[in-house]
């Protein structure tokens, strides 16, 4: 089937657009004889009129000839080998067009010869696993080849250079007018190829405002279990993209319907199963990390942690320390030692954001006492920004944490500590109800001086 051929005239891309170097990059390719193409998400969000995050190119040139061809030029990847593109401020991908998996060839059973011989002729450029995951897919192909062993349809578009026109191998246009999440092809193989694409549909229904098909949604639930066979370090990344982008409510819906967050995130799974009342907590923290990111203060890696699991490890470090008498530090670490070391099972944590959160989630009985003690000491700390963050989006579900935040909203607008008024009933209340006494000072103890030295006179 002939892709649909959209001109100049029949969209609505214009270079002004396109970002100045991916500009440059494309003519070139042009100049020096290659196909060159704009792909992926940046023509889907030009057609939408929505501004691109990035801008991949895809050409016919080998990763030695762009190597070649740009002294910027860096070579990476085993998996799908790519050459990055190193500008001053930014970095531009570009791919070789690529072709679907090889066939292998039929062999009968009995002839074992020829078996062995056909395994040897199979492309040393494409390795799955024996549950077909790809592995390695570096099989150099066509245009068309690269569009159709792309995720999404809508996914699928390139923007030629050479003549300005919109190029559609699938349904990508019809899809992107009826805002639908569809697989180019089966979507159980294309999701069994590469897991992390049942991510990508949740990630592109929640930006977009997309239903994902029927039958992909059916897949994405059978399948949730298998997410857990991608890298732990690429589903760290996914999982950042997923809620720090500025739309973590509808993704926590969709993992949560699916099944994908409670193979991600076990822990979490059976805290939400625990009480009815945590999972509007978590859509609470999880809609003040959206109003952050649209108020151009986007939460980091180690706030989001403790927006997703804060309220349950702080819940289990105050059961263990109260039944066990355990210092309420100690309780923390070991709380928090357990449920980093579960998570990164399927979601590598690195050990700088573990800390940050452990940090986060130990400033909190210090900011939660008024007056604080040292408040300016606490200020400078440099996890105080995620702990004040933190006790924000907690206050959402927390009356007790308001008249704290209206003290340290004070604090931080210049007034000095003693002058801002301490809520009658807050702070750390006495254990007979009354009004606390002043604590009185120790006196000291006279020092007890050793005897003096005899004078001379007295010896003589």
């Amino acid at each position: 089937m002939p892709p649909l051929i959209i001109p100049r005239k029949g969209h609505n891309i214009s270079r002004k657009q396109i970002n100045p170097n991916a500009l440059r990059t494309l003519y070139r390719l042009r100049d020096e004889g290659f196909i060159a193409y704009l792909v992926g998400g940046c023509v889907r969000d030009l057609l939408l009129k929505r501004p691109p995050k990035d801008f991949d190119i895809a050409t016919d040139a080998t990763p030695g000839q762009i190597k070649r061809l740009f002294r910027n030029c860096r070579l990476i990847g085993r998996r799908f080998r790519l050459a990055h593109l190193h500008f001053r401020d930014e970095i531009l991908e570009v791919s070789t067009f690529r072709a679907a998996a090889p066939e292998e060839p039929d062999v009968p059973a009995d002839e074992g010869e020829a078996e062995e011989e056909a395994r040897s002729r199979k492309h040393p450029r494409h390795l799955k696993d024996n549950d077909g995951m790809v592995l390695r897919d570096n099989v150099f192909g066509t245009p068309e080849e690269d569009a159709l062993r792309r995720d999404f349809t809508i996914n699928a578009l390139a923007y030629n250079i050479a003549d300005f026109s919109v190029i559609d191998y699938t349904t990508g246009l019809q899809d992107l007018k009826e805002r639908i999440i569809r697989p180019i092809g089966d979507p159980v193989v294309r999701f069994t190829e590469d897991p992390v694409r049942m991510l990508r549909a949740v990630r592109f229904a929640a930006s977009h405002g997309f239903t994902i098909e029927p039958a992909t949604w059916d897949a994405i639930c059978r399948l949730s279990p298998t997410i857990s066979r991608a890298a732990p370090a690429r589903l760290f990344e996914e999982v950042q993209k997923l809620f720090l982008l500025g739309f973590a409510r509808p993704v926590f819906e969709l993992l949560d319907k699916s099944g994908l967050l409670a193979v991600l995130f076990p822990g979490l799974g059976r805290w939400l199963q625990a009480d009815s009342r945590h999972r509007e907590w978590l859509r609470t923290n999880l809609e003040g990390l959206d109003q952050r990111h649209s108020n151009d203060t986007p939460a980091s890696p180690a706030l989001l942690l403790a927006a997703l699991f804060g309220p349950g490890l702080e819940a289990e470090t105050l059961a263990y320390s109260r039944d066990d008498g355990v210092p309420h530090q100690q309780a923390l670490d070991k709380v928090c030692t357990a449920a980093l070391k579960e998570i990164s099972q399927t979601v590598a944590i690195t050990v700088r954001t573990g800390d940050r959160l452990r940090r986060i989630l130990a400033s909190q009985p210090a900011l939660h006492r008024l007056p604080p003690r040292r408040p300016t000491a606490l200020a400078a700390r440099p996890e105080f920004p995620e702990a004040m963050a933190y006790l924000r989006l907690t206050g959402e579900t927390s009356r007790e944490n308001h008249p704290v935040r209206k003290w340290w909203d004070a604090f931080l607008a210049g007034a000095p500590p003693e002058t801002i008024a301490v809520p009658a009933g807050d702070g750390v209340p006495p254990t007979d109800g009354a009004t606390p006494k002043r604590r009185r000072k120790r006196r000291r103890r006279p020092r007890r001086r050793s005897p003096a030295a005899p004078h001379i006179s007295d010896i003589i």
